[in-house]
């Protein structure tokens, strides 16, 4: 496999479970991309609030956290792209009588640029989030993410 598909499954993987950790952890509405700067900062903030309870975070540890959850909602607003409705995006290939190679080609650059660009510092992020983590507290993270992948693998 050449270089840079695997530096870009790994920076998809990487962020997957960053997300996946994340969302193990709370339970907090999903983040709506209709939703205002505000609601984002106050969602962002009750996650990383609750997120620190569970894992009994100290001060280091939730600015880590903090720094982590920035980095994967700027990496989420590059892969939404200019347009920010992925889904509308997707439906535009599909509108006509033949699907739009061209366009979904051009989507699909468009999302590996963004996942090049942004996975470095997803990974960073998240390898200095879990890093900081004492033994029991990573073991916590693991022991959430083995069960929200058991209820994904119900419901999905």
């Amino acid at each position: 496999m050449k270089s840079w598909i695997k530096k870009s499954l790994f920076t998809v993987f990487g962020a997957s479970i960053a997300l996946g950790g994340l969302t193990a952890c709370s339970s907090a509405r999903p983040w709506h991309h209709d939703a205002s700067p505000e609601q984002m900062a106050q969602m962002q903030g009750k996650m990383v609030e609750r997120i620190g309870s569970k894992l009994d975070l100290n001060a280091e540890q939730k600015q880590k956290l903090q720094t982590l959850t920035d980095v994967l909602l700027a990496q989420r607003k590059a892969m939404a792209g200019a347009s920010g409705d992925p889904r509308a995006q997707v439906q535009a290939l599909v509108a006509g009588e033949r699907f739009d190679r061209l366009a979904a080609q051009s989507l699909l650059d468009e999302k590996t640029r963004a996942v090049q660009a942004g996975g470095p510092a997803v990974i960073a992020a998240l390898g200095d989030f879990y890093d900081s983590l004492q033994p029991a507290q990573q073991q916590k993270v693991r022991d959430m993410m083995q069960r929200r992948r058991g209820w994904m693998a119900s419901h999905g």
